[in-house]
């Protein structure tokens, strides 16, 4: 069966999964739905006391094993800890990472002019440059490991945000800028390391009820522009099983990325100087 099956326990044991950001929202829903596969964990994020719960409860739950790694990855020495464990090739006591998850993210936003320039440095430093880190520290283990004969699935899932699809995006541009460059960014190395027999995916979520949207939620946005946690985990693990390097989970969004590839980009832009 593949990584992409329901049905607990159908994963090899030996399997491994990183998942940042893991104490709430979508990367915990990633860590417990992996656990379920029968992949064991190493969850890092911010909050120690929340992740060791967690932790705890995913040991019970599904008898696999889980590391728990506090690590701030706005931080150089965040990045540097967790940088190092994906550099593990199995050499040691540490087992190597078969899949990275890379799904830490905050997203302030606001007119650019306004914005703070701490918080903009605070955001391209969790959106971007640790993706792009711990993503370089796992791949070249990854490759070599294919290389040596390794047969299990490999590889590592971003997560993006359909926010950086418009060729505007008025009170988002940093968010939206940063995400759109993941996204470029994600599919071009998945061209350079396919042949290698590693797989980068790139997951394009909408809306999604989690901390991250907590304002968005307040404005009394009608349900159908959410899509479950459940589903954005479900629709990433099986594209990433697929060897697709581009998911947009949910039919409506996927109707919307369909748009806004057809559109014509003057009309984009009049709609977003409406809304901006």
């Amino acid at each position: 069966m593949s990584d992409a099956d329901d049905t607990p326990g159908t994963a090899p044991r030996s399997r491994t999964a990183l998942v940042t950001g893991a104490s709430s929202g979508i990367g915990e829903e990633f860590a417990r739905r992996l656990a379920q596969r029968g992949y064991a964990l190493v969850l890092v994020a911010r909050r120690a006391a929340l992740l060791d719960e967690l932790a705890e409860e995913i040991r019970e739950t599904y008898g696999t094993a889980v590391e728990a790694l506090p690590a701030d990855l706005g931080t150089r020495e965040g990045v540097t800890a967790v940088a190092g464990r994906l550099s593990a090739d199995g050499g040691g006591d540490a087992a190597p990472v078969d899949l990275l998850v890379n799904n830490a993210g905050r997203g302030d936003g606001g007119a650019f002019a306004t914005q703070d320039p701490g918080e903009i440095d605070a955001m391209i430093d969790l959106n971007v440059r640790a993706v792009l880190q711990l993503t370089r520290a796992v791949l070249p283990v990854q490759i070599a490991r294919r290389a040596a004969g390794e047969t299990a699935k490999l590889g590592v899932l971003n997560v993006s945000s359909l926010a950086g699809e418009p060729v505007v995006n008025p009170g988002g541009s940093v968010y939206g800028g940063g995400k759109k460059f993941v996204t470029l960014w994600s599919e071009s190395v998945a061209a350079e390391v396919r042949a290698k027999g590693v797989q980068v995916t790139v997951v394009l979520p909408g809306f999604v009820r989690t901390d991250m949207t907590r304002a968005v939620q307040e404005r009394g946005l009608p349900e159908f522009a959410f899509v479950s946690k459940a589903q954005i985990v479900r629709d990433s693990l099986r594209a990433w099983s697929a060897g697709r390097s581009h998911v947009v989970p949910g039919a409506q969004y996927k109707t919307a990325d369909s748009l806004l590839r057809v559109l014509p980009r003057p009309v984009v832009r009049a709609l977003g100087r409406r809304l901006g």
